[in-house]
């Protein structure tokens, strides 16, 4: 990627809505051969060749779920630590289980590694072969004068309800997690009005002296 704000919304339509042979292109094109994927259900550690995981379970996604409805709500760049952040709102079918259909929202943690034009061939911590993609495109970038970025690592984060909506239909576990979240909301209340004297401690003995415990304070 060139501009990897504006080019990670149109990789990611690609990994999730193409046919398989430009799906695996896409692979091949944008991760590094050593890329990682972390999701609640799988994950592939970093290692050579680990990117050949990647394929494989963007291809079981697909083939579990032809059709998918995607929309990139939106797009951060963390372009210091070389971090995109992208928020994303997808409706998940499984075409055995009918009627079945699973809107989730997410933040997809993408960690990119930069290779800027050199005059040298570059180093890799990764052995590489000559005819991968990724490769090719930097040694243009080399002539392009234009830095490329490669995914590094994907990490998909999903709230729990959101990670509920896979497995039950309807929202049943959704709603049963949203009861809960609730009834703790009202635990926190009854905590926080009982010990309302920890916190006075803490304000009128301890002040901002952070380095000071509760238990320091009453041994004065």
């Amino acid at each position: 990627m060139e501009d990897p704000v504006s080019d990670i919304p149109r990789v990611i339509r690609l990994l999730t809505q193409s046919a398989p042979s430009t799906q695996r292109a896409t692979i091949e094109k944008y991760f590094t051969p050593s890329a990682s994927f972390t999701h609640p259900c799988c994950r592939t550690g970093s290692f050579e060749g680990s990117r050949w995981l990647i394929w494989c379970i963007y291809r079981w996604y697909k083939i579990m779920s032809p059709r998918i409805e995607i929309t990139i709500d939106g797009v951060a760049y963390d372009e210091k630590n070389l971090t995109l952040y992208v928020n994303i709102h997808q409706v998940f079918r499984i075409w055995v289980i009918p009627f079945f259909k699973a809107p989730v929202s997410l933040v997809t943690v993408l960690k990119l590694v930069r290779y800027p034009p050199l005059p040298r061939q570059p180093s890799y911590s990764t052995p590489i072969s000559p005819n991968d993609t990724a490769i090719n495109s930097l040694q243009r970038s080399t002539s392009s004068e234009k830095p490329l970025y490669f995914i590094q690592s994907q990490n998909d984060l999903y709230q729990v309800n959101e990670f509920f909506n896979f497995f039950s239909q309807f929202g049943i576990l959704s709603g049963l997690l949203l009861l809960w979240q609730f009834v703790a909301t009202a635990l926190c209340i009854v905590g926080a009005t009982m010990f309302w004297p920890i916190s006075w401690v803490e304000q009128n003995v301890i002040g901002g002296n952070r380095e000071k415990s509760i238990g320091d304070a009453v041994r004065g």
